[in-house]
């Protein structure tokens, strides 16, 4: 029973400072961004927000960039109103999350091949992800900051937008939605051997079942792709379906802003690293 609440302790309190983690990070982008949407409004949509093309590309880029990091930026480019719905899917769909270290060194021709891939294929996903959203007349980002006045620099700024707005309005929700997932799977992976369950099931089984495993808001069930496939358990295929599928850490932050644009993304995700699986399942990839 000791070890037992000294294992749970350990996992409250390594995941806390996880979460603390991921918010500084988080909140210096928000900060920068909304400083930068202020100053550079016109500018900056004029770059990125110019062609949807722009995005995809630029987004995927950045999600194949190891770490959560970039997937953040974009979260927060799409809070913004500054990036459309296709981006903020090529970014979940091309990033491996901090697993991509990982990767590099457990196998690092996989993972330059995965980067490679994950980038065409986040472009791609991306604007798939607009025409289905006009299509099926699917509303996101309904609460994005859209209009900013550019007089509100200097004390206003800090006190309405870095205070009011991130720090007291956004801060304590997205502790909540980062730490209570974050302790949940990690309780699970800690107690359930993810691993021996899954080196036995078929191809078409995996390709599934990582997809699924993806929607998790977590990079650490990556791993366990990650580790049969440098043993050579699972193929190629499992291993890519499973970086498309997941997110790591990136959609925590829109979670906590958006639940339903966080549920539209997953759901499309999920999807089309489910369709790219069976595409190679069928041509024995």
């Amino acid at each position: 029973m000791d070890e037992e609440l000294i294992m749970l302790w350990n996992i409250v309190l390594k995941n806390f400072w996880m979460t603390v983690k991921i918010i500084v990070m988080v909140t210096t982008l928000m900060i920068l961004i909304e400083y930068l949407e202020v100053k550079y409004k016109d500018k900056i949509r004029e770059v990125i927000t110019g062609k949807p093309l722009n995005q995809y590309v630029m987004a995927s880029l950045l999600g194949a960039i190891p770490g959560c990091m970039d997937a953040f930026l974009v979260v927060s480019l799409y809070i913004h109103g500054m990036v459309g719905f296709g981006a903020l899917t090529s970014v979940m769909l091309s990033t491996a999350g901090d697993e991509a270290f990982i990767m590099l060194a457990m196998a690092p021709e996989a993972a330059l091949k995965i980067f490679a891939i994950t980038i065409i294929l986040g472009i791609i996903g991306g604007f798939l992800a607009d025409k289905a959203i006009k299509r099926l007349k699917i509303k996101t980002c309904e609460h994005c900051i859209i209009e900013i006045h550019e007089e509100q620099t200097g004390t206003h700024f800090l006190k309405e937008h870095v205070y009011g707005h991130i720090l007291k309005k956004h801060i304590p929700r997205l502790f909540l939605w980062i730490f209570v997932p974050l302790t949940v799977v990690e309780f699970l992976i800690q107690h359930f051997d993810f691993a021996a369950v899954i080196s036995g099931m078929p191809v078409s089984a995996l390709i599934v079942f990582a997809a699924l495993v993806g929607i998790i808001p977590e990079s650490g069930p990556h791993m366990i792709f990650l580790i049969l496939y440098s043993k050579g358990l699972i193929p190629f295929s499992v291993l890519l379906v499973s970086t498309l599928s997941q997110d790591g850490h990136g959609l925590l932050p829109l979670l906590s802003h958006t639940v339903k644009d966080t549920l539209y993304v997953q759901v499309f995700t999920t999807g089309f690293s489910l369709a790219i699986g069976i595409i190679l399942l069928v041509i024995g990839v």
